[in-house]
């Protein structure tokens, strides 16, 4: 195996997170986890849910922010070009 090939498999990124979240779900719906398994379960797929929310969230700000951004330059070039 190349060493950028065992890099890449050594990241996690946001898209991994949500697929685990899927699985979790998948494997609730198919009452894979023992009864005293559910309560460890829980608290991990809650704390990806929370996690996934928040990065969606800053996602979101950050693409509005930038339109807003994009908008502003765009009105002040309009604005220099008629004076």
């Amino acid at each position: 195996m190349t060493e950028q090939t065992t890099q890449n498999s050594q990241d996690l990124n946001i898209q991994d997170l949500a697929t685990m979240k899927a699985i979790i779900d998948l494997a609730g719906e198919r009452n894979a986890f023992k009864p005293g398994e559910m309560a460890a379960v829980g608290i991990v797929y809650n704390k990806l849910d929370l996690f996934l929310k928040a990065v969606e969230e800053q996602a979101k700000a950050a693409k509005d922010a930038q339109e807003e951004t994009a908008e502003t330059e765009a009105a002040s070039e309009g604005d220099a070009a008629d004076g």
